[in-house]
């Protein structure tokens, strides 16, 4: 795993200590679970033992990562079952896929807001507590003006309070809120993550996001859905670059701030993003309306400025986008389900 190598000797800080895991079963979890079971296996002087927490409402079930991972069912909008020091906590529980998001959204709320809120005071309570990070959304910034693509961290958005997003982009940023309030009132050293579009094995194919949607109608030898006119763009990230990032925010990144972990250089239209697909798997590109369980009003750029963590904690993505995919694709073409 080349993103520790990128980390350094700080990685031993998590040698003998404890992580709680929220949002344990979702795509972001889950290679994190893989990342501290590695750590466990060959990096780490002494395992960390690590308690992931998911309440399962889009995740599967089935966790892994050896003996030092405690899986807990729980939603974190209640009251978890801890009864040990915790010196790390990694808030990623949510509902990220426009398509559940649409489906869930008071769901989407609890979890970000009533449950952000819970893992502060947990972190608050705790007597040799090291570090906090909140997955934020590169979604609340909304709809940039073009004077801010790249989008730094300083943009304060463009966001709809009632609009079909805003339970997500919302409730994102008022954790953001909640981050800020506890550390400059209570010296909860917590940081904030904006991540802007991760992609790599593991993501589902029917949450609609792009990349395992397109990877999955190709391999069906269907035509790509492409909303509108397609000439929206976004930027990916690949996953083992974005794990790099959030690594080096959780250990090396200033508590109160926020950061952007993307890659600004793989910015791509979807309708491009779709003859990528055409040439690599000979798909067929599909214009159509967006579907009733897709919320639109989606921005139509999204890219970020990620000077702050490249200049402060070193960050710098090196996989560009065709290897990403590449790598999706050929993951996607054995995973069972995606094959049949």
């Amino acid at each position: 795993m080349k993103h520790l190598a990128a980390i350094g000797p700080d990685v031993q800080r998590f040698a003998g200590k404890t992580v709680l895991l929220t949002g344990a079963a979702g795509f972001l979890g889950r290679h994190f679970l893989d990342t501290f079971a590695y750590m466990n296996l060959y990096v780490l002087r002494t395992p960390c033992r690590v308690i992931a927490v998911d309440n399962y409402i889009t995740g599967a079930p089935k966790l892994v990562g050896g003996d030092a991972i405690l899986p807990v069912w729980a939603d974190v909008a209640y009251p978890l079952p801890i009864r040990e020091p915790v010196h790390f906590i990694i808030s990623a529980a949510g509902i990220a896929s426009p398509v559940y998001y649409h489906k869930f959204p008071l769901e989407t709320i609890r979890a970000t807001v009533v449950g952000v809120q819970k893992m502060l005071e947990l972190a608050r309570d705790q007597k040799d507590f090291e570090a906090f990070i909140y997955f934020s959304s590169s979604e609340i910034y909304g709809d940039p003006t073009r004077d801010a693509i790249p989008t730094p961290e300083t943009y304060n958005g463009n966001v709809s309070c009632t609009g079909p997003r805003a339970c997500y982009d919302e409730s994102k940023r008022l954790g953001e809120t909640l981050v800020s309030i506890y550390h400059q009132h209570f010296g909860v050293p917590a940081k904030v993550i904006r991540p802007f579009n991760v992609i790599g094995p593991g993501m589902a194919h029917n949450d609609q996001r792009v990349v395992p949607m397109f990877t999955y109608e190709a391999l069906h030898k269907r035509p790509l859905p492409i909303f509108r006119d397609g000439l929206q763009t976004r930027t990916f990230c690949d996953i083992t670059d974005a794990m790099t990032g959030f690594l080096k925010v959780l250990l090396q990144g200033k508590p109160g701030e926020a950061y952007n972990i993307g890659n600004p250089n793989n910015e791509i239209s979807m309708a491009d993003l779709g003859h990528k697909f055409e040439k690599k798997l000979g798909a067929e590109l599909s214009f159509v309306p967006y579907p009733d369980a897709y919320p639109n009003e989606e921005p139509l750029r999204r890219c970020p400025n990620i000077f702050k963590a490249a200049h402060f904690l070193g960050y710098s993505p090196v996989t560009d986008l065709d290897e990403a995919l590449d790598k999706f694709i050929a993951w996607a073409s054995v995973d069972p389900g995606y094959t049949r």
